[in-house]
């Protein structure tokens, strides 16, 4: 089961329940639950935080003459009405390259923008600029900031070199490796040593960076850096020293 499908089969299960297959951690003294959709919800706050949207990253490529399904919009979109469904946030903090491309929120369709906008009702939404779309969105509910400060955390896209406490970044689309029966199996990751924690990529359409490549060197204290993976419908919480190199 894919996230689009995991998102399709939670619609109707209730606001505010917290899903069995999510797992807790603490992010410099703050309780979160990482979800197998890829959200991070901090109960607390009633703060949903995804990011790496890359929306309309198909139309993106198409204006650049390289031609790819078109459904990558409304499939991110399908999964980001489905976790907000399930959390019911106060608020929605989307952290940067929600957009593939600095034109992408203007040229935006109509469906979509309506879908955003029904998301978007009775809450906030924090759109953080990202190296993707710096300029901020067009024409969508929220604003657009280029970082967040809240209850002792960093909301940003691009984690910054070194050690940060209390840091909560995308823009490094984190995955890892485990070997499971005799085959290898990588999958998106939340990376987190419990000062700081990396989101994995929302966005259907992205790829991921190993936790083991160079970008992540001196971000986390190895010892207690844990890989929690995106599952088919659970999350799979494994230390960096049991991943696969």
């Amino acid at each position: 089961m894919n996230r689009l499908a995991l998102a399709r089969d939670m619609n109707g299960q209730g606001n505010g329940a917290t899903p069995a297959a999510s797992v807790e951690t603490v992010v410099h003294g703050v309780a979160a639950l990482c979800d197998p959709l890829g959200a991070l919800y901090l109960p607390d706050a009633g703060i949903l935080v995804v990011s790496d949207l890359h929306l309309e990253k198909g139309a993106a490529f198409a204006r650049r003459g390289m031609l790819l399904p078109p459904y990558d919009t409304l499939a991110t979109l399908t999964v980001l009405a489905a976790v907000i469904s399930r959390y019911d946030p106060k608020l929605v903090v989307s952290l940067g390259d929600n957009f593939h491309d600095r034109v992408g929120s203007q040229h935006l369709p109509e469906e979509f923008r309506s879908l955003i906008v029904t998301m978007a009702r009775g809450r906030e939404w924090i759109w953080i600029n990202g190296n993707h779309d710096p300029d901020g969105t067009v024409d969508l509910p929220g604003h657009s900031v280029d970082e967040m400060h809240y209850g002792g955390l960093t909301f940003r896209h691009e984690p910054k070199a070194g050690r940060h406490a209390g840091e909560i970044a995308g823009h490094l689309h984190p995955s890892a490796t485990v070997r499971r029966r005799e085959k290898s199996v990588r999958r998106p990751c939340f990376a987190t040593d419990g000062a700081r924690l990396l989101m994995p990529a929302f966005g259907v359409m992205t790829g991921g960076l190993d936790l083991r490549h160079k970008a992540m060197a001196g971000l986390f204290e190895p010892e207690s850096l844990i890989a929690h993976l995106l599952g088919r419908d659970r999350i799979y919480s494994v230390r960096f020293g049991n991943l696969s190199a």
